[in-house]
C-alpha cells in the first residue's frame, strides 16, 4: 500500500490542524483506506460517534479514492450515507472507499464504508464528486504538508 500525503489544515488529514484526526490514508491504487479510531469527544449522544463525524471521514476517503483514480483533486457536490450500527468511541473502525464510475472526468461516483474489526458496516457512503478547476490547483497543492509530486499534480488531459 502506498501511503498518501497529509495537508497541514485538513480535519481530516491535516498534520497541523490541532483539532483533527490526522488519519493516515493509503491506497494500492483502487482503493483508499485508513484507520479510524474515534474519541470521547467525537460522541454525539451518548456513547455513539456523532453521525457527521462519520459522514466526514467517508467524504475524505472517497475524495481520495477519486483522485487516486483520476488524478484529479474533487470535490464533493453530494453525499448520502447510511448509518447501519452505532460507532463507539476507542473502537477500531477502518474506512475503505474507491471510485464507481468516472463521468467523462466531468462528475466522479465513489462509494465507501466505515468498517469495524470483524468487517461488521457500520455506515455505508456514495458520493458525487466535481474536479476542481485548474485555477485552484495551485493554492490547494499549496496546503499539502508533503510531497504530491508522485501523485497528481496537473489533470490529465
Amino acid at each position: 500500500m502506498l501511503k498518501l500525503p497529509h495537508t497541514k489544515s485538513c480535519f481530516v488529514c491535516g498534520l497541523n490542524n490541532p483539532v483533527g484526526l490526522k488519519l493516515d490514508f493509503e491506497t494500492d491504487g483502487q482503493i483508499v483506506r485508513a484507520r479510524f479510531a474515534p474519541r470521547p469527544e467525537h460522541v454525539g449522544f451518548r456513547e455513539t460517534i456523532h453521525g457527521g463525524l462519520i459522514a466526514t471521514v467517508l467524504d475524505e476517503a472517497m475524495v481520495w479514492a477519486v483522485g487516486v483514480r483520476t488524478q484529479r483533486f474533487a470535490y464533493c457536490a453530494e453525499l448520502n450515507v447510511r448509518f447501519l450500527q452505532p460507532a463507539r468511541p476507542h473502537e477500531e473502525l477502518m474506512v475503505v472507499a474507491e471510485l464507481v464510475e468516472n463521468r467523462r472526468n466531468k462528475l466522479f461516483h465513489a462509494k465507501g464504508e466505515l468498517q469495524n474489526a470483524l468487517g461488521s458496516v457500520h455506515a455505508a457512503a456514495t458520493g458525487k464528486y466535481l474536479p476542481v478547476k485548474e485555477d485552484n490547483l495551485a493554492d490547494m497543492l499549496s496546503d499539502f504538508a508533503e510531497s504530491t509530486e508522485n501523485l497528481f499534480i496537473s489533470p490529465p488531459e
